[in-house]
């Protein structure tokens, strides 16, 4: 077996390998899934001499650790956070070279919800419909990591980034989602879009993956009963029975009989990735295109 290979000393709260997802399958109900975050999905993937879709490594909060079996180029970025290689503090935001048997370690996130690991080759897991990325909803791609989980990895394809260190921006201290209103707005009353609109909301502890959840005013409904399921896009604010707006994340599901009374534009969803709890959220809409 090939030495070039990591091993997950501890696997962290959860983290997963993810790429550029895979888009262009919804209609056989397959979610897009994917980083969270891609811009700093990609960054972390250039420093370190990746192509845009290689796999890396998703960490949630509480970070991980690693062991190469043999020397590898390493970028850590996403959620700030410590980083250390055998004992010794390491940069966040560069390349990094990590010995064979050294232990890499990602420490919690100081900021943020999410960080991002490349290793040079990328994580070569086996694809599944073109993509290496862990899909919780669906369950295509590979598990969430657990201690013990050994990586394959690819060859590198080119040298390292010659910098310093990268700027990337901080987790949003307030959540500001510029949203369309529609399709379904009017399944609402003329009072409830004016709380999304205008209202105090905050990122709720029950989000993931799946979707960004919120804590505030509930939406008023203005029709009783429930849609035929319907086509469900990246960013779409779904409303569920209790009236608490649910912006859909890489994981979501293509298909949803909840009303969606708005939906947000992708630029803002990376920041929706890095938000923790309780972080304020504004909704600020925007006229159709």
């Amino acid at each position: 077996m090939s030495d070039r290979v990591l091993v997950v000393v501890r696997a962290g709260a959860l983290t997963t390998v993810q790429d550029l997802g895979r888009p262009g399958y919804a209609h056989l109900g397959v979610p897009r899934s994917g980083a969270l975050d891609p811009p700093a999905a990609a960054l972390v993937n250039r420093l370190v001499g990746n192509p845009p879709d290689a796999a890396v490594l998703e960490t949630t909060l509480s970070g991980c650790a690693l062991r190469p079996r043999t020397t590898v180029t390493v970028a850590v970025g996403g959620a700030p956070g410590p980083v250390s290689v055998g004992g010794r503090p390491a940069a966040w935001g560069a390349p990094v070279k990590v010995p064979a048997g050294e232990l890499l370690e990602v420490g919690a996130a100081t900021a943020g919800v999410r960080g991002y690991v490349a290793v040079a080759g990328g994580i070569a897991v086996e694809p599944v419909l073109g993509s290496r990325a862990t899909d919780l909803l669906s369950g295509l791609g590979p598990a969430p990591l657990t201690d013990g989980t050994v990586l394959p990895l690819g060859t590198p394809a080119g040298p390292p980034a010659r910098v310093d260190g990268a700027p990337q921006p901080r987790p949003p201290a307030e959540l500001v989602l510029r949203v369309t209103l529609g399709p379904r707005d009017d399944w609402f009353t003329a009072g409830a879009v004016r709380d999304l609109l205008t209202r105090a909301y905050r990122v709720s502890a029950a989000s993931n993956r799946i979707g960004l959840r919120t804590e505030g005013p509930a939406l008023e409904r203005a029709r009783p009963g429930e849609l035929p399921s319907e086509g469900m896009v990246l960013g779409a604010v779904q409303v569920p029975p209790d009236g608490r707006p649910v912006v859909f994340l890489a994981d979501h599901p293509t298909t949803g009989g909840y009303p969606v009374i708005a939906v947000v534009r992708a630029a803002d969803l990376p920041a929706a990735a890095q938000a923790p709890p309780s972080t304020p959220v504004r909704f600020v809409p925007v006229r159709r295109r």
